[in-house]
């Protein structure tokens, strides 16, 4: 097991006191094929997560339009009542439709019920970080957020919602949002091959603000480099490992979220937090990504 100082140090989201350590956990994988649907064995699931909690993990990653309603319930089930300085990230703005798809659900009405919808399935009075989902399926796309993020800058002065973040945006947005409501973490897709928001993690890093990578691994299509293959030879680890520690070493500001389904694929996955790679290997996996033009 992971021991809390092997979890990449601590990252205090901006105007809080939640300190979150680097290395956290990604729930989407806890629920059926697809993201659909309850798992094969629920009994595994909670015992991943409360194999993260005991290794310190305080930040886990989660919504209720994962499953629906399936990961949330697991980790209810798995770790309420829930550990002091565990801090629970969910998010919102799309919803599931019976083909399985994924769509938007940015009107008044939808975050409204989302939110209730994550309260009552996490067991909570009060969400502690939500983020709004906006964008294409992989990435930005231009356009305002101020009426879906006014909903959910009210739902925190109602005191639903501790914190606000945003998911899948560009600088121009972020920008947007934070002149309707204080912005305390990005989420947007980037990894070691994907590095279009190379400009933007800096500029977050610069202001204090975190920057969470959804699929760090790749997501549904994982990583595969020669690269990182023979750097995982040179430092007898897994080239999964190898990446998770090229982020953290990125930028100070870099949170991770890698979910799994197996607890010694998440041991594995922890123990990167302890890996630090050196320069020439740094630079060898930083020509492996496509960096946004200057």
């Amino acid at each position: 097991m992971a021991k809390q100082t092997e979890l990449g140090g601590s990252f205090t989201l901006p105007g809080t006191s939640m300190s979150l350590r680097r290395m956290g956990y990604g729930a989407m994988q806890l629920a059926g094929p697809q993201v659909w649907g309850p798992p094969r064995d629920v009994d595994a699931a909670i015992a991943v997560l409360r194999e993260a909690a005991a290794a310190g993990v305080n930040h886990i990653d989660t919504s209720d339009f994962y499953g629906p309603h399936v990961t949330n319930q697991i980790v209810k089930q798995a770790l309420h009542p829930y550990p002091e300085g565990l801090v629970i990230v969910t998010k919102v703005g799309a919803r599931r439709l019976p083909d399985k798809s994924w769509v938007h659900a940015l009107s008044r009405q939808e975050l409204i019920d989302a939110v209730h919808d994550n309260l009552r399935n996490l067991g909570l009075d009060a969400l502690d970080v939500v983020n709004l989902r906006v964008g294409a399926v992989m990435g930005p796309a231009e356009g305002s957020i101020e009426e879906p993020l006014t909903v959910l800058a009210e739902l925190k002065h109602q005191g639903l919602i501790r914190h606000l973040g945003m998911s899948n945006i560009t600088p121009g947005q972020l920008a947007e949002a934070q002149a309707i409501t204080e912005i305390v973490c990005v989420q947007n897709f980037y990894n070691v091959a994907n590095r279009l928001d190379d400009g933007f993690i800096d500029g977050l890093a610069g202001r204090g603000i975190a920057y969470v990578p959804f699929f760090p691994l790749g997501g549904f299509t994982p990583l595969q480099s020669s690269a990182l293959d023979a750097a995982a030879a040179a430092l007898q680890a897994t080239p999964m490992q190898v990446a998770l520690a090229w982020l953290l070493q990125r930028a100070p500001n870099i949170l991770l979220i890698p979910g799994t389904s197996s607890v010694a694929h998440l041991r594995e996955n922890l123990a990167a937090a302890s890996m630090r790679l050196p320069p020439e290997t740094i630079a060898s996996l930083d020509l492996i990504g496509v960096a946004a033009p200057a």
